[in-house]
């Protein structure tokens, strides 16, 4: 599902010669089929899901997120608008983002199902919230909120 409305979007680039789109919608297109080739011993049809796919453009913006930070740093605004123009045309393919809140609340339901009882937990529940949340919610900032919560038990 996901892969068709990148390669549909990528036609549309196209045509409409958006250069900047076409670029940046072909290097997710790499990533995923690099995904695939890694993953062809263990997943069935030899294609990651779409799961996976969010977490890889999740990842990718993260990248440039960092990126960005450097550049601003450096004083090069012109490679900080490139970085964030890519980072919106990812977050195009992502559904609805989760604000600090609803992150917060999840979180906190999330260690109740688990019945995460302190630190060693963490993972059990950072799973669980990828399983469940994937593409919606900041794991950086879901990682904070869990391991706030899990030390004070």
């Amino acid at each position: 599902m996901l892969r068709e409305q990148l390669k549909a979007a990528l036609k549309t680039a196209m045509i409409d010669k958006d250069t900047h789109k076409i670029s940046t919608i072909r290097l997710i297109l790499a990533a995923i089929k690099d995904r695939d080739i890694a993953s062809r011993g263990t997943s069935k049809d030899g294609a990651i899901s779409n799961d996976d796919i969010l977490q890889l453009l999740q990842s990718m913006i993260k990248q440039r997120k960092d990126s960005v930070a450097l550049y601003a740093k450096g004083g090069r605004q012109d490679l900080v608008d490139s970085e964030q123009s890519e980072i919106d045309i990812i977050q195009s393919f992502l559904p609805k983002q989760m604000d600090e809140a609803q992150i917060k609340t999840a979180v906190e339901d999330v260690i109740k199902t688990t019945n995460a009882a302190g630190l060693k937990d963490m993972g059990k529940v950072m799973a669980a919230l990828r399983e469940q949340f994937a593409g919606q919610m900041d794991f950086g900032q879901a990682s904070a909120f869990v391991k706030t919560i899990l030390a004070a038990k």
